[in-house]
């Protein structure tokens, strides 16, 4: 019951299903889900360290940077469920399709440069130059 309601707690956010919808079968950098997202990174933090919980997403911290990935055969019968329900749920929806084509315009940039920009944005933030994103 306890891996039931973790997922189902996991799935009622719209952001986390957006990022996990977004990871599709390969693994992304944390500043590519934030890039996505338009979402804080700490926020985007918080959204994936939930899906984790829940094992629907596996994390793998290289040097700096956090990249994450659907679990894939190894996971949980339930969690393939899940993922598979999520999947088939989504597939008409017109904003996971935008989220799709962004995803691929943000996976074709080089992640460092994003990655960058992202590090000079919140400079700006801390700086008061502009403002922060939404929470």
């Amino acid at each position: 019951m306890e891996s039931l309601l973790a997922i189902a707690r996991a799935l009622s956010d719209e952001n986390r299903v957006r990022a996990l919808l977004a990871l599709g079968d390969r693994e992304v950098c944390a500043c590519q889900i934030i890039e996505l997202l338009k979402l804080a990174p700490s926020t985007v933090s918080k959204h994936m360290s939930i899906l984790k919980q829940a094992k629907l997403v596996a994390g793998n911290k290289k040097g700096r940077w956090m990249y994450y990935s659907l679990p894939g055969k190894a996971a949980p019968p339930i969690v393939r469920q899940a993922l598979s329900w999520v999947r088939q749920a989504s597939a008409d929806d017109e904003g996971v399709q935008r989220d799709a084509d962004r995803m691929k315009r943000i996976l074709g940039t080089d992640r460092e440069l994003i990655c960058e920009r992202q590090s000079i944005r919140r400079k700006q933030i801390i700086e008061g130059r502009v403002p922060a994103p939404a929470v």
